[in-house]
């Protein structure tokens, strides 16, 4: 099988080391799941300084990106690959949920251009990139911390890069739920118990515990994911249910009132 291959632009390839090194990330590597590719844009940088930014035109704060050198890394990393997906991480792109992570691992290699200071030169985006990303409604100092949370959700989902087959399916977002609580050892901490039915050995009611455990997370804390998800019979039982003994307890609460 042929990894996909992550090719990493970036002013600061010393930030990818521990990243690279550890954890899931290590594993698929070390599995021939996924190559990774790191091109510093200093190197396509002209002079004995290796200038990558400049003051912008207009005025203003801050520094931008020149064109030239990220117009040097992209060109060559494209060259070699011309199915590439080029990606641009930026504060103004398209919010990377878990579908985009998804949809991405049908892409065989992906460009990732990591910009910094008030980001790079508009032509860039103009003529070199396929897409533009961003990771919230937030600004960073830079893209690598962007790049690192897209290859992580990205890799994880590609079939054997965790322990279990079907462990990605279970993951919070998957199928617009949150992920069912989760408990471990000690059966007893500071007075909490694992629930009874966890410990019972019966897969099925486990299995029920578990789906009303992720619609109450979801509906507590992302009410919003339900409204896209289509439910099935079980799901649609439990929301019928909840809505009968939340109506019990505002009329008992008018009887009292």
């Amino acid at each position: 099988m042929t990894p996909m291959k992550f090719s990493i632009l970036t002013i600061f390839p010393d930030m990818f080391t521990g990243f690279l090194e550890h954890g899931i990330i290590r594993r698929a590597m070390d599995r021939g799941l996924i190559d990774t590719g790191i091109i510093n844009i200093r190197d396509h940088a002209a002079g004995r300084h290796r200038v990558t930014d400049d003051r912008p035109y207009g005025g203003g704060n801050g520094m931008v990106m020149k064109p030239e050198p990220l117009a040097g890394a992209i060109r060559e990393t494209v060259n070699r690959y011309p199915d590439a997906l080029t990606i641009h991480l930026t504060p103004q792109g398209r919010v990377f949920d878990q579908d985009t992570a998804r949809e991405l691992t049908r892409t065989d290699h992906i460009v990732m251009i990591c910009g910094r200071y008030e980001g790079i030169d508009e032509r860039i985006c103009e003529t070199l990139v396929d897409r533009e990303l961003s990771i919230g409604d937030y600004v960073l100092t830079g893209g690598e911390v962007a790049a690192m949370v897209v290859i992580d959700a990205v890799t994880r989902l590609l079939p054997g890069a965790l322990g279990g087959d079907h462990s990605a399916d279970t993951d919070s977002f998957a199928d617009q739920l949150l992920a069912h609580a989760q408990y471990t050892r000690p059966r007893e901490f500071e007075g909490k118990a694992v629930p009874d039915v966890l410990l019972s050995g019966n897969h099925r009611e486990i299995d029920r515990w578990r789906t009303e455990s992720a619609m109450i997370r979801t509906f507590l804390k992302r009410p919003d994911l339900l409204t896209k998800r289509l439910l099935t019979d079980e799901e649609t039982q439990l929301l019928k249910k909840w809505h009968m003994e939340i109506g019990r307890i505002i009329k008992n609460r008018g009887t009292n009132g």
